[in-house]
């Protein structure tokens, strides 16, 4: 993965268990890409914005990408998807829906809110594994990012 230390994945996901698997997979598959790690969605509007505890630039800088979670407690993944695409500095870092949910009015509205895919959370070791390596080749090897 060809991602610089100046931009990590942003990886907004609530359940302790999933941010794990995808930890040890991301080692498993040898990538070493920074990942920024929020348990919600003010925390993560925090690190966007390089507010409270993410208020150093150099420590938290801009992400390369976010995986974003739906069912987020508070802010939801939705409002963090808004936010980001409705603001002028965020607006292009692009948004990954990484969620357990496959109803298709989810699928609609992520993507009417500037969505720029949506993934359901593999189930199965084997799978997680596909998905995260396809998203590196994808991500960082063929898609053109914006500079952040």
């Amino acid at each position: 993965m060809n991602v610089s230390a100046q931009a990590p994945i942003l990886l907004v996901e609530d359940s302790q268990e999933d941010m794990e698997l995808i930890q040890w997979a991301l080692k498993k598959l040898s990538i070493s890409v920074p990942v920024v790690y929020c348990t919600d969605g003010g925390d993560a509007l925090d690190y966007l914005y390089q507010r409270k505890a993410y208020s150093d630039p150099e420590l938290s800088p801009r992400p390369a990408l976010v995986l974003l979670d739906l069912h987020l407690v508070a802010v939801d993944g939705i409002e963090v998807l808004q936010e980001i695409k409705h603001n002028q500095d965020l607006r292009m870092i692009p948004v990954i829906i990484w969620s357990s949910s496959s109803d298709p009015q989810n699928i609609e509205v992520s993507f009417r809110q500037g969505a720029s895919s949506y993934i359901l959370k593999p189930m199965s070791i084997k799978r997680l594994l596909s998905v995260i390596e396809m998203l590196n080749q994808y991500w960082f090897g063929f898609a053109v990012l914006p500079e952040v």
